[in-house]
């Protein structure tokens, strides 16, 4: 036994002079290729200077034995990709080896240039191939970009009163930047005392961060504007002379993403804005008129047939250092800091913290369809919430909000998506009149009820009825569609409170008693 045990230790040892095996996924064929699952590499619509999402390429090796291949760009030094082969980034890789039965991941982004003609409005092509030299055998992977020029905004204050053109989209890039003295951290500042009119048709997209500050007045699709949209044309959801703000990731992905840009914010010598069919969405607000010390003259916008959705976002900071003292944990649909809002013929929609959230100011909120739904996520705020407290520190005083909500639809995925916090203070200033509300709070019939204005009062011509929107998340799927199936409560409330616009937020004749922003076709 003891001898065999020796014989062992001495064989363990001259087992650990020889030369060991290398297994056969580490052998370098002489032969066989690589196999790829797509063979064209697709960005969506790209706009010139603004590099791409990086898109991956799965490249695998389907034998046994490794592979050596070497790795290049069709357009080599001239081509607008750019590539990371195994952490390295360059324009190609040679001798890459992969291992037998495995993969390689190739990481591809593009910058698209400019393609020369000034005023294209439409898309054109930028391609190249990926190619792959294995053993002899030449592969290749298509690269594909849709380009799109556009104007772009780099850290830029309008001084003059301006209209942007429409023959392009517009790029708001976000930028820090010094003008007159004042730090800005943004994108694009209106000037006090200037005017910037966006005319009907015109796209603004707007980078991550970037927003749109208007120290003087914003006047979008509005009917001073030469040949401005006409008050009776029939619109659809993609009628090309809505104006439309959404952030600059255009593939299909992003389409209906949060938070993917700052948004419009109105500062205290902001005044007499407005903003007509038009479409605001993907941004951590829609609008927000910042007014902290509550000065007077208040910052106002009227908003009228327009689409706010899919807003979301925290720790709000804004472009000037004059407001940087304010600061918002939550983003919103509509959020007045001591404005002037009203709001005619609107949808607000997928707002995933507040559809309206108001600290003092007026607000008159007339055939609106609030129909804050967030299927992705669940939200526990109030959709339309409002206060009489500060957001300055500084300030402890309460400021009475005045609130009008009439003949509007308000609902959402909670039972309560109103909040009127310490309303006792301001209930000579609140009125909701035939309304659809969701609300439990405030669903009582005695007006003078402590903490409760009791908003099913007969006489406010109010109702908790569930207003069967046409498609909901809680009853369809794909697509939504907030207009009103026939038997809808809305479609028969009671007589107006105040005035009615002649025609919906698609521009359909109004019937007699139907409420909210769409009247049923």
């Amino acid at each position: 036994m003891r001898h065999f045990f020796l014989a062992f230790i001495l064989l363990g040892c001259l087992s650990a002079l020889l030369p060991g095996c290398e297994p056969k996924e580490d052998l370098v064929q002489t032969s066989g290729s690589l196999s790829f699952v797509q063979d064209t590499v697709l960005f969506d619509t790209v706009f010139t200077t603004v590099r791409t999402v990086t898109k991956r390429l799965w490249v695998y090796n389907r034998n046994r034995g490794a592979l050596k291949t070497d790795i290049s760009l069709g357009g080599l030094g001239t081509s607008p990709y750019a590539l990371v082969i195994n952490g390295d980034a360059g324009p190609g890789a040679s001798g890459v080896t992969v291992r037998g039965n495995d993969s390689l991941l190739v990481l591809v982004r593009a910058t698209v240039g400019d393609n020369g003609t000034a005023t294209a409005a439409k898309q054109f092509l930028v391609t190249d191939q990926l190619n792959f030299l294995t053993n002899g055998n030449a592969q290749n992977v298509k690269l594909v970009a849709y380009g799109q020029n556009a104007y772009f905004h780099y850290g830029e204050v309008i001084g003059q009163n301006t209209t942007w053109k429409t023959d392009k989209p517009h790029v708001i890039v976000n930028s820090s930047f010094v003008s007159g003295g004042q730090t800005y951290i943004g994108g694009v500042v209106v000037a006090q005392g200037v005017t910037l009119r966006i005319p009907r048709g015109a796209r603004v997209y707007s980078h991550a961060g970037a927003t749109l500050q208007v120290d003087g007045q914003l006047l979008v699709n509005d009917l001073t504007e030469p040949n401005a949209f006409a008050p009776t044309d029939t619109v659809k959801d993609t009628n090309a002379n809505i104006v439309r703000f959404a952030g600059d990731r255009l593939e299909p992905f992003y389409a209906d993403v949060p938070g993917q840009w700052g948004g419009i914010f109105f500062t205290p010598t902001s005044h007499d804005n407005r903003i007509r069919y038009a479409e605001i969405k993907n941004a951590t607000y829609g609008l927000l008129l910042l007014n902290p010390k509550r000065t007077l003259p208040r910052p106002g916008v009227a908003v009228d047939n327009t689409v706010i959705k899919n807003i979301s976002g925290a720790n709000v900071s804004f472009a000037s250092t004059a407001q940087s003292a304010v600061s918002l944990d939550t983003g919103g649909g509509i959020i007045s800091l001591g404005g002037n809002v009203a709001a005619t013929n609107c949808l607000l929609t997928n707002c995933g913290e507040y559809a309206i959230l108001g600290y003092g100011g007026v607000y008159d909120v007339n055939f609106c369809t609030i129909a804050n739904y967030t299927p992705a996520f669940l939200r526990k705020t109030n959709s339309l919430t409002f206060t009489d407290k500060s957001t300055d520190a500084d300030d402890k005083t309460p400021s009475s909000p005045q609130i009008t909500l009439r003949n509007s639809i308000m609902w959402g995925s909670i039972a309560d998506e109103l909040f009127f916090d310490d309303n006792d203070a301001y209930r000579g200033s609140l009125t909701v009149r035939n309304s659809v509300l969701r609300t439990t709070y405030y669903a009582g019939t005695v007006l003078a009820t402590p903490g409760n204005p009791g908003l099913l009062d007969p006489a406010l011509g109010n109702s908790l009825a569930d207003p069967l929107f046409l498609r909901s998340p809680t009853n369809a799927g794909g697509k939504y569609d907030y207009s009103l199936q026939a038997t809808s409560p809305a479609l028969k409330l009671g007589p107006t409170f105040g005035s009615k616009p002649p025609r919906d937020l698609r521009n359909l004749p109004r019937a007699a008693y139907t409420v909210g922003a769409y009247e049923h076709k």
